[in-house]
């Protein structure tokens, strides 16, 4: 099939396939003589995985990562894309009657406790990519998130800080003396969560701005943030590489 057979067979838009190809995530097996890129079955079964793992919030880097894993088991990705789908139908099940029951609230009908005001809300973490990632590996990513995970308020607000401060200078060059001695105490900083080389730390500013949901969390510090990080990132990755 060609991509735009495809497009119209998935419901994705033509660039987004053209985009998996160019990250390596989904690479058509052919080429046509006229340069069209032709999908085979293989491939098709690709994108459902694909398209699974991004129902569920995967980070397309993620998703890379665990498709492309020579011990990635397609059956045994499908019984846990089936698994988890049940927990976020029971999760969303939870949300819709806590907002029927904040509706009641609201006209005085009936009376919530606090703790019944925030049932089937859980942003802490992504627990089908935690699972995944148990599975099909990238244990160092795992400590990582642990470790953030249980880091105390100091560590957050130091974060914090720092983000604020990034914000203050985002509209600077990426490669000026402020943007990069800001950015050496972000990669300083993230040294307490996991061993990221300068390369690592290269992806992961390219994940702020390819990932909308880290988008969305960094730019509420100043709108662009994570996209001057991304670039900051990239020329303290360019500068210490051994």
């Amino acid at each position: 099939m060609r991509v735009k057979e495809v497009a119209d067979l998935v419901g994705v838009s033509v660039r987004t396939l053209h985009h998996y190809d160019e990250i390596g995530l989904l690479v058509p097996d052919e080429t046509s003589e006229s340069g069209y890129r032709l999908y085979s079955n293989a491939n098709l079964e690709l994108l459902q995985q694909i398209l699974f793992f991004k129902e569920l919030g995967f980070s397309l880097q993620t998703i890379k990562e665990i498709v492309h894993s020579p011990t990635f088991d397609q059956q045994e990705a499908l019984q846990m894309h089936h698994q988890t789908l049940l927990e976020k139908r029971h999760r969303l099940d939870k949300m819709i009657q806590t907002v029927e029951k904040t509706i009641q609230h609201d006209k005085g009908e009936i009376q919530m406790t606090t703790e019944e005001k925030f049932e089937g809300f859980d942003f802490r973490s992504n627990p089908y990519e935690q699972e995944a990632r148990e599975r099909w590996g990238d244990e160092a990513v795992n400590r990582s998130n642990q470790k953030v995970a249980q880091m105390g308020p100091e560590i957050q607000k130091e974060m914090n800080d720092l983000y604020f401060h990034l914000a203050s200078i985002r509209h600077m060059s990426s490669d000026s003396e402020e943007a990069q001695s800001a950015i050496a105490k972000w990669y300083d900083l993230l040294q307490s969560f996991g061993d990221y080389t300068p390369e690592a730390f290269r992806s992961l500013g390219e994940m702020y701005v390819s990932d909308k949901r880290f988008t969305k969390n960094i730019d509420r510090f100043g709108e662009g943030l994570a996209t001057f990080m991304c670039d900051a990132m990239g020329v303290y990755a360019d500068r210490h590489q051994k």
